[in-house]
């Protein structure tokens, strides 16, 4: 088996990983605690990752050259996917996971204003259909917007501003020193998250299913909260391998069998059927992305691993 064909197979594990994660979290949000979920992935993930580091004989450091970049990404990612978490409470899976998947284009904006990498008239095009996809799922109108729909694209945006910032700091900062400050930020953002909502009155209805309290006497809720935590943790694992033995090219474009994971599940455990319109959208987005990261390869400016530091 070639590294390429082992890079494949990992991705697809790794996003099975991944969208169990968040079918589950889609199924307990509105009994757990949102806060309690990002709190024990973030603890779960950052063990795993020094086993890891350990049964491989690496040196545990996660210090950094750039500590206020550090902190930035990691409140950031934490806020991104908080939107993320909340919206499939409120939208189907395919709409929020489809949605999400524009962050290649947030790439290439921040590209050219943070790493200095041109764009091209073609990208430019390609990121011009990608957010039309966005517009056929979300449906605005003038006098409604569904702002669930927004957050997986607020998601997106952090999500690709903390990928691009992860490139900037690559030369001083490893893979590892930088996942850790995501679990960090989950595990400090979620802590501190959740003492502001016990101690101040909390009204605004859209965020209204953060303040679920954490429950610590449910061991069903316990359970389901430690399996995200576990299959949230070894997707990012099995994505970090699929990109250090496989072509970023293959992976990338791989990644997006997410997507259709995300509507089959939908469509079998939770009866979500996206209209015609979603899945138009839903079509644009994916070829969109798909050549953004055919351009980037050809040029030999993929900024990073897609999903390597999802969380």
């Amino acid at each position: 088996m070639n590294n390429n064909i082992k890079g494949l197979f990992l991705i697809i594990v790794g996003m099975l990983f991944i969208i169990t994660q968040d079918v589950l979290i889609k199924y307990t949000i509105h009994d757990a605690s949102l806060m309690q979920i990002l709190v024990f992935r973030g603890v779960v993930g950052f063990l795993l990752l020094c086993l890891y580091l350990i049964s491989t004989k690496q040196p545990i450091f996660f210090g950094t050259a750039h500590p206020y970049i550090a902190i930035f990404r990691g409140l950031t990612f934490f806020l991104g996917f908080t939107l993320f978490f909340i919206s499939l409470s409120q939208i189907t899976l395919a709409e929020a996971t489809s949605l999400f998947f524009v962050s290649p284009f947030f790439i290439t904006i921040y590209s050219y204003f943070i790493l200095n990498i041109k764009i091209g008239l073609n990208r430019i095009f390609s990121i011009f259909v990608g957010f039309s996809g966005t517009l056929l799922i979300i449906k605005p109108e003038f006098n409604e917007i569904n702002i669930y729909m927004l957050f997986p694209i607020i998601a997106a945006s952090t999500y690709a501003l903390s990928m691009t910032l992860a490139k900037k700091t690559s030369i001083k900062d490893n893979l590892y020193q930088q996942t850790s400050h995501i679990y960090m930020g989950a595990f400090i953002g979620g802590s501190v998250t959740s003492i502001l909502l016990h101690n101040l009155s909390f009204n605004v209805s859209i965020f209204s299913i953060l303040s679920n309290p954490w429950i610590l006497n449910d061991f069903l809720i316990i359970g389901l909260i430690l399996i995200i935590s576990i299959t949230g943790s070894l997707g990012i694992f099995f994505l970090i391998a699929a990109y250090r033995v496989g072509s970023p090219l293959v992976n990338s474009i791989t990644e997006y069998v997410h997507l259709i994971f995300a509507i089959i599940i939908g469509i079998i455990i939770f009866s979500e059927v996206p209209d015609i319109n979603s899945f138009i959208g839903i079509f644009l987005i994916m070829v969109s992305g798909i050549f953004v990261v055919f351009r980037e390869n050809r040029r030999n400016e993929l900024v990073v691993a897609e999903t390597t530091l999802r969380t």
